[in-house]
């Protein structure tokens, strides 16, 4: 037999070639499944992060509507408050001048087109001192109306303790003036020993009493004064000499004029003489008067006049002159 008729070693050892196209095809197929299950994944999470923000920003936007209300509102209470109270409204202006910047800057804050967190912390914490400031505003006011009230009842007690002292002092002025006027009646000088005498003056110098109108010179008028309660000092009196024809004498030289008594009104005066009196002590009061023209005969009568009253009165009367006369 010939090696011809049987197969070789080499061809009877070698194995038949394997198909690996199913393992490629499953690994790719895998991969393919991991590849979506990936995709599948990340849009999921994707999804979730864009709900997380949509959630997120729905918050942010939620508590900016919130806080622009509580701003809104402190707003309105705090320009309410300074525009009800003209001493508050001052108070704000001249020792709280940042609140003016606060206020700006919350608006900037909430107005802000992407507002953040951070943001609108911030408008948080300035709201929180806004609201601050008008409870300070608040206290304020109620010391001021407390104050106010104070000074109320202070100044309508005040008025009434006024108006009380005012009627005691013109009560205690009504009473002065009353014993003022009394103590001033009362201190009129009194008059006694009324004596008036026609005086004839001779070219020696000496004198003598005369009853005869065509020797009389002069008339001379003495008296007594005293008054315990007139005080030390000058004392003016209006003498009044009336003629025989009733006519008050007047003239120049003697000073005279017109005086107003208690009793009788304004009456003329032929003279006024001033004397020196001390208080307690009775002083004797002795003065001429002598006219220009003559003396007529009649009667002539006399009146002194002191501190408005009549203290004494005399009359003195004149005879025609006989034949030697």
């Amino acid at each position: 037999m010939s090696a011809s008729n049987y197969p070789s070693a080499s061809s009877q050892s070698q194995p038949p070639k394997k198909d690996n196209r199913g393992i490629i095809y499953g690994v790719l197929i895998a991969a393919l499944l991991g590849t979506w299950g990936y995709i599948i994944y990340d849009k999921s999470k994707t999804k979730e992060v864009i709900q997380q923000k949509d959630v997120q920003y729905a918050s942010l936007d939620s508590v900016r509507n919130q806080l622009l209300t509580d701003y809104q509102a402190a707003e309105i209470r705090l320009d309410k408050m300074t525009s009800e109270n003209t001493k508050l409204d001052s108070l704000v202006k001249t020792r709280d001048k940042d609140v003016a910047s606060m206020r700006s800057r919350i608006k900037t804050l909430i107005n802000k087109q992407n507002a953040s967190a951070a943001d609108l912390s911030e408008a948080r914490k300035l709201i929180n001192q806004l609201n601050g400031k008008i409870e300070e505003y608040v206290k304020e006011i109620e010391r001021l109306q407390g104050e106010n009230t104070q000074l109320t009842a202070d100044k309508q007690q005040l008025t009434t303790e006024k108006q009380q002292l005012t009627d005691t002092l013109n009560t205690k002025l009504t009473e002065n003036r009353e014993l003022s006027s009394q103590v001033d009646v009362g201190s009129t000088l009194n008059a006694a020993n009324f004596h008036i005498a026609a005086i004839n003056e001779r070219k020696s110098g000496k004198e003598s009493e005369t009853s005869r109108a065509k020797r009389a010179d002069k008339f001379r008028v003495s008296f007594d004064v005293e008054n315990r309660l007139s005080v030390t000092g000058t004392k003016d009196l209006y003498v009044i000499v009336t003629n025989p024809e009733g006519q008050v004498v007047k003239e120049d030289g003697l000073g005279s004029g017109s005086v107003t008594t208690r009793e009788d009104g304004d009456k003329e005066f032929t003279n006024k003489v001033s004397i020196d009196y001390e208080q307690g002590k009775r002083k004797n009061v002795s003065f001429d008067l002598k006219q220009t023209d003559k003396y007529n005969p009649g009667t002539y009568k006399v009146e002194v006049y002191q501190n408005g009253f009549k203290i004494g009165e005399g009359a003195v009367t004149l005879k025609k002159g006989g034949i030697f006369g």
